[in-house]
Order: structure tokens, then sequence, then C-alpha cells
């Protein structure tokens, strides 16, 4: 298993386990949060979310994997209250490890959005599309992930490594549609069409279709809008270079990646951390994430920004791949088994 190095930004409170420090803790008005995120926009709502309620956050950042393992280590004495990570089949797996509680959350979240147990919500979500070089790529040889495995993009291909959990996510949805022995097969595929190794994030896979490195790449729709909204000329003009293709429209639809929080099992800050699931899928909140880092809204009554609202609608995959975690370790297996770094 891939772990990110744990990065403690700020974490007031000792992990220690007495009852009675369980109470003193529940008393002050703070919010443990551990979180995969690791945007600005976070920093300012979560600031905001502290001005207007008067309970600071402590905020643990790390890799998914890892704070579920810390979760689990810490067990009852555990100071987390909520965990956030960017894909709900890691939600669902700190779910099935019994890390999460189910909580009524006053939310406007659209269908779809909200775990059916109630042990998470969805605060935004991301689609993995195909960017592709406007200049070099007709659109009409787009058309399904799948596809991207087929010789004639051999050596054309742009896209980050195989510990990223966009990618997990991805070929797990892969798996769940065709099978493990299509999904090996893609994944080889892929590994042989790459313009160069893996390395780096979604936008430095833009950049270089930019540089002319490759022509097409597997991203996240809100680094295309963070390129496009930069400050930096040279980004803005990497963002420009590409056009963005929602493949599967014909079949199962695009691949989505949901952020989501849930309340941990032994939250000491339960009724902070209801708060703060309410603060974060508001509206007002909900309008500032899709303004500011591009990501869709799940709140029923707002609407993406324009940067975004511009690539048009899509049709979204089911995921129900993503109520089953265990699939990671076939995913894993197919990664290493394809040599995709």
């Amino acid at each position: 298993m891939r772990y990110i190095k744990l990065i403690i930004l700020t974490l007031t409170i000792a992990c220690t386990g007495t009852k009675e420090n369980k109470e003193e803790r529940s008393a002050e008005k703070v919010l443990n949060v551990y979180s995969h995120r690791h945007y600005d926009a976070d920093k300012q709502a979560f600031e905001k979310f502290t001005n207007e309620t008067g309970i600071k956050i402590n905020l643990v950042k790390a890799g998914a994997d890892e704070l579920i393992s810390r979760l689990e280590m810490e067990g009852e004495n555990s100071p987390a209250d909520v965990l956030i990570t960017v894909d709900a089949a890691k939600l669902n797996r700190a779910k099935n490890m019994g890390l999460l509680q189910s909580v009524e959350a006053n939310t406007n979240n659209k269908n779809g959005f909200i775990d059916a147990d109630k042990t998470w919500y969805a605060i935004t979500y991301r689609a993995r599309v195909v960017a592709y070089d406007k200049e070099d790529v007709d659109v009409s040889e787009l058309s399904t992930y799948e596809d991207l495995a087929s010789d004639k993009w051999n050596d054309r291909i742009l896209i980050r490594s195989s510990s990223s959990s966009y990618n997990q996510s991805l070929l797990s949805s892969i798996i769940h549609e065709n099978g493990t022995e299509a999904a090996s097969e893609w994944a080889k595929g892929m590994v042989e069409n790459m313009a160069r190794e893996p390395k780096g994030g979604d936008r430095d896979q833009i950049k270089a279709i930019a540089s002319g490195v490759g022509d097409i790449a597997v991203v996240n729709t809100y680094y295309v809008g963070l390129l496009l909204n930069s400050d930096n000329p040279e980004e803005v003009k990497a963002g420009q270079s590409v056009g963005i293709y929602f493949p599967n429209q014909e079949g199962r639809g695009g691949h989505i990646n949901i952020s989501g929080v849930g309340v941990t099992k032994n939250a000491p800050n339960k009724e902070n951390a209801i708060k703060f699931i309410e603060f974060l899928t508001s509206e007002e909140i909900q309008k500032f994430y899709a303004a500011t880092s591009f990501e869709y809204p799940v709140h029923k009554n707002v609407k993406a920004d324009s940067t975004v609202a511009a690539w048009g609608d899509f049709k979204i995959d089911n995921l129900e791949y993503a109520e089953n975690p265990e699939l990671l370790n076939e995913v894993i297996k197919i990664f290493d088994e394809a040599g995709w770094n």
C-alpha cells in the first residue's frame, strides 16, 4: 500500500484516552479534522466556519489511507471528529471498518450525494475527463475510457501515477463494468500508449500537452478550471490549449470523484461535526467552492461556475463500484502487473 507522508498542520490536543479527558475535549469549542484535501479554498472555508461559529478547527492532513489507518490505530481514543477524503470509495472503506457513524445533517444535497446510511455526505465532485490537444486531436476520435487503450493512441497519452486515488477509482469503475480480465488488459494498453512515464499532478499533464509531449490526458475537471483562472499567463495558455471531452456518454456515463465528509465513530465533538457538515453543504459555501476551486457543487440549487458550465452537461457514471472498497486490492495488483508506476 502506497502512503503519503503525514503532514500535521495543526493539532493542539493530545491523543489521551481517559473518559475524563474525552469529556473535557467535548466541552471545548473545537473540531478536529482529518483531511485528504489540500486546497486553499478549504483553508478559507474553514476560517469562515470558525469566524461564524467560534469553533476552532484543528487540522491534520495526509493521504486517505494513512488517515484511515491512523483512525483504526487510535480507536476510541482518537481525537478526530471528521474524516474528509477526495474519493467515495475511501469513505466507504472507513465506514466498512466501523470508523464512521451515521448522523442526521440538514443538507440540500442532490440525490446520490449522501451515503445511504448517512455515514458520509458529499461536499463537491469532479469529473475525470479527457483533455485533448485542440490542434492535434480530432474530437471525433474520442469515445470511451476503454478506447484509450487502443493502438491509435500509442505514445500519445499523459496520465499521473497509479498511486493517485483518482486513477485507482477510475480503474475500480472499469473492473466493476467490464470485469478483472478486461480491466487488466486496459491497464496494459494504457501503459503501452503513454507518451512518458507517469509523473506530476493533473495540471502537469495539461502543461505537457501544451509543450507538445503528448496529445491527450486523463484529468479531473477542476484542475483545468484552476489553470484557466490562474494569475500565471503561461498556465492560462496551457488551459486554453486543450478541449474537454466526457467519455462513455453513450454508455454508463463519465467517471466522477466525490469529496466527502463523515463523522468518526468516537467523535468527541459530534455536534460541532454536524454543524461543520451543514456549513460545507450550505448554499453559500457551495457557491464559494464552485467559484474558487471549480468543482461541481452538490447542493440542489447551486450551479457550476461559468468556466466549468461552458464544457456542457454530462451523464454521470453510476457509483455502485464505490460501495466496494475491497476492489482496491485488485486495483493495485492490476496496476503493478501492468507496470503502471
